[in-house]
């Protein structure tokens, strides 16, 4: 299998073409080296992470919404790679898919990203090739778009929660099971905030915080709350929340799946060495402290109604009086053969299927959208989950809006990921406002890797 012997579709070629052409008067590039990596979980260090430092997780990238970021990504290692900038609204030749949008690129090579952000907010990278060997071996960052104007805040700090699996040696445990791809995943045994393990973070007292939780685990869906009264909910995977979001608490806590995000406005205890937590529920486990707020220095006086509510981003809301319903069913697949992955990794099985086919492969030729969907119209997407597994279902490049459940009440929040429960069946509602093929699949690895993925076409 030859990289010469996959072609991308006419548009999406153009569009990457289009894009490699760079101006002259083109703002600084940022190069990001995809590298291998060493660092201390526990007492002996652990080889063979990857990152984009030598001794360090993967940097928090910063950009502010409507400037240019021109991103070059250098593969230093042997495997094929590609990036994928989670959430983001961008022209489709730089989402990152393989295949679908660019070729992998292999060890060596470089490729260029430039887009504008049009949306403010907590949003994240990962490689979409050899996803779930480089994801579960680090390679998962936090990228902050900031407000054009400043919201207020005293200080920001980004948490970004994922755990590895590691022998007690330090060294890497398989990366995942047949047993848990086929369920619901293969959790790691070291949970970490930023690398770390219950960090203690400091800020100024009674001052307010910007906290960004952000989950970047392959498979783990985390229960969270606050051990405080003093915050609230500000924004949802990116984008500000419109309504009152009730504060998750030990016995109503926040699930927040594969590639979601929460944002909250935290007001710092006013006594220094107070701290702020952020806690998870485990199963079977006494409740875990994720990593802690330490207030310091002098009492900052400030109020959470200081804070005026972040501007909306600009996201078309959906018509539903107008609006095309298309039905998708999630569950396990039929009996098939292994998937065709290409340069980009195969698990060698296939245990799930979006309706009722499995993905045959990033570089499977002839593979069809799942929908083609007119530009500018409005549609409801109805997602089925026919399995006792729990699927956070992303969409890539468009934005969205729950409105209803069959087991819960769903708040109107914009989003891009939809964490199915057992047995739902949600709607949301979308305006196809971004022309290409956009990957749709399941955030836990293990399932998109083997079966639960395909895309959704925009002309």
């Amino acid at each position: 299998m030859r990289r010469r012997d996959f072609l991308l579709g006419s548009a999406a070629m153009a569009g990457v073409m289009g894009a490699a052409s760079w101006g002259s008067a083109r703002s600084t590039v940022q190069q990001l080296t995809i590298q291998t990596a060493r660092f201390a979980f526990r007492e002996r260090p652990t080889d063979g992470l990857v990152s984009l430092s030598p001794d360090a997780p993967p940097p928090v990238l910063y950009g502010t919404q409507g400037d240019p970021m021109h991103l070059r990504v250098v593969n230093g290692t042997e495997d094929y790679t590609a990036m994928h900038w989670h959430g983001l609204r961008i022209a489709n030749a730089m989402d990152g898919v393989p295949y679908l949008t660019q070729m992998p690129i292999a060890g060596g090579e470089s490729f260029e990203y430039d887009f504008t952000p049009p949306d403010a907010g907590t949003y994240w990278y990962h490689p979409h090739c050899m996803t779930m060997a480089q994801m579960a071996h680090g390679l998962t960052g936090v990228m902050v778009i900031r407000e054009a104007e400043d919201p207020g805040f005293d200080s920001d700090q980004v948490i970004n929660l994922r755990d590895f699996r590691l022998d007690g040696n330090g060294g890497f445990l398989p990366y995942y099971t047949a047993r848990g791809a086929a369920r619901s995943g293969t959790h790691g045994n070291v949970l970490t905030a930023n690398w770390l393990q219950a960090p203690v973070y400091d800020h100024p007292a009674g001052g307010l915080v910007r906290l960004r939780v952000v989950n970047s685990d392959t498979t783990r869906i985390y229960k969270l709350h606050l051990r405080t009264g003093q915050a609230r909910i500000i924004a949802w995977d990116g984008h500000p929340v419109e309504i009152d979001v009730p504060l998750p608490s030990v016995d109503e806590p926040l699930l927040i799946g594969p590639g979601q995000r929460v944002d909250f406005a935290v007001r710092m205890p006013a006594s220094e060495g107070q701290t702020a937590d952020l806690l998870a529920e485990l199963p079977g486990q006494p409740t875990r402290t994720m990593a802690q707020l330490r207030s310091v220095g002098a009492n900052q006086k400030r109020d959470l109604r200081d804070l005026k509510p972040l501007a909306a981003n600009p996201v078309s809301r959906p018509d539903l009086s107008s609006a095309e319903m298309l039905d998708f069913v999630f569950g396990w697949t039929p009996e098939g053969g292994p998937p065709n992955d290409g340069y980009c990794g195969s698990l060698g099985y296939s245990f799930w299927s979006i309706n009722r086919t499995p993905w045959a492969g990033d570089a499977a030729k002839g593979t069809g959208p799942l929908a083609t969907l007119k530009r500018g119209k409005s549609y409801v997407l109805r997602l089925r989950n026919e399995s006792p597994n729990l699927h956070p279902i992303h969409l890539h490049g468009l934005a969205f809006v729950p409105i209803r459940s069959n087991l819960r009440r769903l708040p109107p929040l914009v989003t891009d990921t939809m964490l199915l429960l057992k047995d739902e069946v949600a709607e949301i509602a979308l305006v196809a406002d971004n022309p290409g093929d956009w990957a749709f699949h399941c955030h836990v690895i293990e399932h998109q890797k083997t079966g639960l993925a395909g895309y959704i076409r925009v002309t």
